[in-house]
């Protein structure tokens, strides 16, 4: 038999979330941000989907005034939704090893070196990588990523990205307008 829920259990935040998705509503209303980019909805690591899902849910609820976010001084509700970007998931897979294909592609040649020492100061990322996946090549292989998009787009580096297009959101692509593309 299948039971019918009012609110779907992915769809809604739980008890344990409710807190986080509130800071995370008052950090979009105190930041006030036009562009958010967040990890892919469906990401190799579960931590990298439930940031998604709270990010956008923040983008979503930070508008609404009735939307309370226990702060000793919350900042007033932002005017409305913000572009929502999804970066690419690893390797531009899904966690069943789909590709997912990017909306847009953006030229990072000219700061891949910035990302790579940018990168390299993530010290507990690589020591987990290290410890968890038995590798130690993670610089190489955002560069070796880069250069698949890149070849996508005909220059040395790029990253992709996926608009969030859903009811609410902005339907314009903001950042291929501000990069002229």
């Amino acid at each position: 038999m299948v039971r019918r829920y009012r609110t779907h259990p992915d769809s809604a935040p739980s008890r344990k979330t409710a807190p986080t998705l509130k800071r995370c509503v008052e950090i979009v209303r105190q930041v006030r941000p036009d562009i958010v980019i967040t990890h892919a909805p469906a990401d190799y690591m579960v931590d990298h989907e439930m940031t998604s899902k709270l990010v956008r849910s923040a983008c979503f609820g930070a508008p609404a005034a009735n939307f309370l976010t226990s702060a000793i001084e919350p900042a007033a509700a932002i005017e409305r939704i913000p572009h929502l970007y999804y970066a690419d998931p690893i390797e531009g897979k899904d966690p069943l090893g789909d590709d997912v294909a990017p909306a847009l592609l953006v030229d990072i040649s000219s700061v891949i070196d910035t990302k790579e020492q940018m990168l390299a100061c993530h010290a507990s990322q690589r020591e987990w990588l290290r410890a968890h996946h038995g590798m130690d090549q993670y610089i190489a292989s955002m560069k070796e990523w880069g250069a698949t998009r890149g070849k996508q787009l005909g220059v040395g580096y790029a990253e992709g990205f996926r608009q969030h297009l859903g009811h609410a959101y902005p339907q314009n692509n903001v950042i291929g307008e501000l990069l002229g593309t």
